[in-house]
């Protein structure tokens, strides 16, 4: 059950001089300054080191203009202390503690602004608050622009992907949040598109990690995502493009008044820990609707992802329940085309057979007919309410337990709508809902009880279509746990245990990695549900070509939900370590995207003890298969040494 407290503290003028105000964390290291002078500004130190210089605040909208010409008027701080429970994220359980600032101005038309800043020991939220305008006649808004800006100190480096031109990719189904990293690049080099960068979005400064995002987008807003750099160390938010989404939609959000924007966030930290456990996303959240369903998450086998689309007919998918079956895996996740190729009586057929073998079923559908191209059905479904109301229907009757819905592209605000609607009533339904070729979550674990998971990353599948995608495995590992996976679920669909990326394990693109590289992912890439690449052939005799032993025993007994995550050791593009754990047992991975063999000594003091027995999993370095020595012993938990294979990894389990 959630608590929340809300303390209103007593004058402070010490913290509200003529023009500025501070709000600290609740441990004094973390400060935002605050200051009002015509324009408003806000700057962020940590431990007395600057974070961000001055950066601007304000918004431009049809009612007036919030940037320029501004006085201060009153502010005022509350101490939060808030707990809650979260089932689908890095954590179970969060303490969030942190102090508010909140302060108006008014424009040169005499119309008021409030904003709002909270701060925690390593996290920043703010936000814009609007009252109904022109003494209460106006009642709704339109946001042209927002000033809200962040300006890195000189030396700031970068963790960036570009967003990507509007109605390009396959079937003119972009932007998709599918683009490539660069790490550790100058600010002042450019976008590969010139159209900025998606959050979230990962900077290095001389003395701090900073990772900016934004969390709370629902129907009433867009996504916003950083703008190109600006010079002086500036980004500014953007809104989406006019061409996304064929056009359809303004890229402008608009509320009704009263009404609230979503909230920038920042995490600040002298090390990466801050920024790989931070629950800022979800901490200033709160649930859009109640369900009166109980969700089940877990493992899900899926054809698609190596057999591809031949697979898509009813004895394949028969031997994919079976092989859900036989791995104790929860879900079938049956892809795009099962309506035209398996059709829906005899889909009724092969659900009941799965639900005869304990396995409940995923179906896929596309989630637009009129902003793209795209021919994989089925479509014309989930963007029309009447048409996604007879589907659900029928899914319900069948007793399907869940939905992916692909191909979105677009931020704008008509398609946060449709994302809210397709959770909405798939709950009304018993549907979870997983979203691929889309938008980054913002908060959704905790707004929707029945999300439960995006792509929005360069996933698995792009390891079957192209050689380059698999010799970067490892370096993409490397940088998802730092970026994409801390600020939301990431379904990236992969472990694979095929050396060959086909059916058959005959041919097709090649995979680089280590099976222990393989297996650390599952740990690594957190999502509810998770849609393994596991296939029939990898339970073949390993002498046949199929998968060690030990590979497919920890596919069987990695769990898919977190009580909690903890950082190690890593740097992003290079090696990540992370521990996760799951009711009393730890996950401890790794992956080493170096040239070289990665030794590492690790303190594990946290973890494990002297002389526990745990399961090691590691990089056998005279070939590809997993070592596994379950009689390994703790000798000193502070130095516990392993050593991982270019391209590999390891997990250790206790």
């Amino acid at each position: 059950m959630k608590k929340l407290w809300f303390f209103l503290l007593a004058a402070m003028p010490a913290m509200l001089s003529a023009q500025n105000w501070q709000v600290a964390s609740p441990d004094d290291r973390l400060v935002v300054s605050v200051n009002v002078g015509g324009q408003a500004t806000y700057s962020v130190s940590y431990d007395g080191q600057t974070v961000l210089n001055a950066s601007p605040l304000g918004l431009v909208a049809d009612v007036g203009d919030f940037t320029t010409g501004l006085e201060r008027l009153d502010a005022k701080q509350q101490h939060i202390d808030c707990e809650y429970d979260i089932s689908r994220t890095k954590t179970g359980h969060v303490h969030y503690v942190a102090n508010e600032l909140r302060f108006g101005v008014r424009n040169q038309r005499g119309q008021t602004l409030s904003v709002v800043f909270r701060v925690s020991n390593n996290d920043i939220a703010f936000r814009y608050e609007l009252p109904r305008m022109n003494r209460g006649e106006t009642g709704a808004v339109r946001i042209f622009s927002e000033a809200s800006g962040f300006a890195f100190p000189d030396g700031t480096t970068t963790f960036l992907t570009p967003q990507s031109d509007a109605m390009i990719g396959w079937k003119r189904s972009k932007p998709s949040y599918e683009e490539v990293y660069k790490a550790d690049a100058a600010m002042t080099e450019p976008s590969q598109y010139g159209h900025g960068y998606t959050f979230p979005c990962l900077f290095k400064t001389p003395d701090t990690w900073v990772l900016v995002s934004e969390t709370g987008v629902d129907s009433r807003y867009c996504g916003s995502h950083l703008s190109e750099y600006k010079g002086n160390g500036l980004y500014t938010i953007d809104f989406p493009m006019a061409a996304e989404n064929n056009g359809n939609g303004t890229p402008e959000p608009a509320f009704a008044l009263p009404g609230v924007t979503p909230w920038r966030t920042i995490t600040v930290g002298k090390t990466l820990a801050p920024i790989v456990e931070t629950t800022a996303p979800f901490d200033n959240v709160e649930p859009r609707y109640e369900t009166r369903h109980q969700y089940r998450f877990g493992k899900s086998t899926w054809s698609w992802i190596v057999w591809q689309d031949a697979s898509m007919n009813y004895d394949d998918q028969v031997a994919f329940i079976d092989l859900a079956a036989e791995l104790g895996y929860d879900y079938i996740l049956i892809d795009a085309g099962w309506d035209k190729e398996i059709g829906k009586e005899r889909m009724e057929t092969l659900m009941a057979y799965a639900r005869s073998k304990g396995v409940d079923v995923f179906l896929w559908f596309s989630s637009s007919g009129y902003w793209n191209d795209i021919v994989q059905s089925p479509i014309n479904a989930m963007d029309n309410s009447i048409a996604r109301k007879e589907w659900m229907r029928w899914m319900e009757k069948n007793k399907v337990r869940g939905i992916k819905v692909d191909f979105w592209g677009g931020d704008k605000q008509e398609t946060m709508r449709l994302y809210e609607e397709v959770l909405s009533d798939a709950d009304d339904h018993g549907l979870m809902v997983i979203f691929h070729g889309c938008t980054l979550p913002r908060g959704w674990e905790r707004m929707y009880p029945n999300y439960v998971g995006s792509e929005a990353v360069l996933a698995s599948e792009n390891m079957v279509f192209g050689q380059s995608f698999c010799d970067n495995e490892a370096y993409n590992a490397c940088l998802h746990p730092f970026i994409r996976n801390t600020v939301g679920s990431m379904e990236w669909g992969g472990s694979f245990l095929n050396r060959r990326l086909s059916r058959g394990n005959q041919r097709g693109t090649t995979r680089r990695s280590t099976d222990c590289l393989e297996l650390a992912t599952a740990v690594l890439y957190q999502n509810a549900i998770q849609n393994f690449a596991v296939t029939p052939e990898n339970l073949r005799p390993q002498a046949e070509g199929g998968a060690p032993k030990e590979s497919i025993d920890f596919m069987k007994q990695v769990p898919t939900t977190w009580d909690e995550t903890r950082f190690i050791d890593g740097y992003p593009g290079r090696y990540v370590v992370l521990a996760r754990r799951h009711g009393q047992t730890w996950y401890i991975a790794g992956v080493n995207a170096e040239k070289t063999p990665k030794k590492l000594t690790l303190d594990l003091s946290r973890f494990v003890r002297k002389g526990d027995a745990v399961s090691l999993y590691t990089d056998n370095l005279k070939n590809q298969d997993p070592v596994l020595n379950t009689a390994y012993k703790v000798k000193n938990p502070q130095k516990v040494q392993v050593t991982m294979d270019t391209n590999g990894g390891f997990v250790i389990v206790k």
